[in-house]
């Protein structure tokens, strides 16, 4: 597979595609906007330029990246050739089955058709094409370039050959790729979302502070980033939208999103991305100290 597609310009999609076009691929990058696709590009060209100024790859090999990317604003046009696309759109099923049964139309029959979703159902979304055998997950981490772990997703009707390609295809990316079952959030947000509610119930409840939280967190469990800065991180709408999943999914109580990220998601205050979450962002790193005396 040395021609993929990738749908999304956004955080992960430029990621999926830095990571495809380093490794030698050529990538068609694919979204409506015409801005987010030139903000994508800015992106990967940035995250490229500090891998040289840190000496971990070459300018030619950086200028090679860049050349393997060409973007386009429609998926007939984009998916062209292509052995393999790769949704990074909304985390929404209304619009990943939309886009999957686009993408069942328009793309060849051997094509593999892969989501990056982090938490919804890959059954789900194969069921609005036609070509259910050939739909998986592949969930990458966030920050793409930098992090191993693929998650790789079978539907209920992803075939045995499918789900090898596709782990084949994160190993060539210098990944590794963990096969796990169709549930909701699947392993990694599962476990981690979870965590993540909890840590901002501790903070509604006034038992301790964003930073004092996030302190406990690093010192005393050895995570390299706290619950609550990792939530900005990800985007505050991204983890509401995943334990809603979780909620739904289950149903049970203790995947409710506290009150308190509701909040702060229909005020929009959804963290790194937006200039303020719990902390504050307006120079472009986290402050010290919380956003708002509210959150202290």
């Amino acid at each position: 597979m040395k021609k993929i597609a990738i749908i999304g310009a956004g955080t992960m999609g430029n990621g999926i595609a830095h990571a495809f076009a380093q490794n030698g691929c050529q990538v068609s990058l694919i979204d409506v906007s015409e801005d987010s696709l030139k903000c994508g590009l800015k992106t990967i060209e940035k995250n490229l330029n500090r891998m040289v100024d840190r000496e971990k790859i070459s300018v030619e090999a950086m200028q090679s990246t860049l050349a393997n990317i060409s973007t386009f604003d429609s998926l007939d046009m984009g998916v062209v050739g292509v052995d393999l696309v790769i949704e990074a759109a909304t985390e929404d099923i209304g619009v990943k089955r939309r886009l999957f049964s686009q993408l069942d139309e328009v793309c060849e029959d051997h094509v593999i058709l892969a989501s990056n979703t982090s938490s919804i159902s890959i059954t789900k979304i194969a069921a609005a094409t036609n070509r259910a055998g050939q739909v998986i997950g592949m969930h990458f981490m966030n920050p793409v370039p930098v992090m191993k772990l693929v998650e790789v997703i079978r539907g209920y009707e992803t075939t045995d050959e499918v789900a090898e390609k596709v782990m084949k295809c994160a190993e060539d990316l210098q990944k590794t790729p963990v096969e796990v079952q169709d549930y909701p959030g699947f392993v990694a947000n599962r476990i981690l979302m979870p965590m993540i509610n909890e840590a901002i119930y501790t903070l509604h409840e006034g038992v301790a502070g964003v930073s004092e939280i996030d302190s406990v967190m690093q010192l005393g469990m050895s995570h390299p980033m706290g619950p609550l800065h990792l939530a900005d991180f990800i985007g505050l709408d991204v983890c509401l939208s995943i334990l809603q999943v979780l909620q739904e999914g289950f149903g049970q109580a203790k995947y409710a999103p506290c009150a308190l990220l509701v909040n702060m998601v229909a005020a929009g205050k959804l963290g790194v991305k937006a200039g303020e979450g719990f902390y504050d962002y307006a120079e472009g790193v986290k402050s010290k100290s919380p956003a708002n005396q509210f959150l202290k």
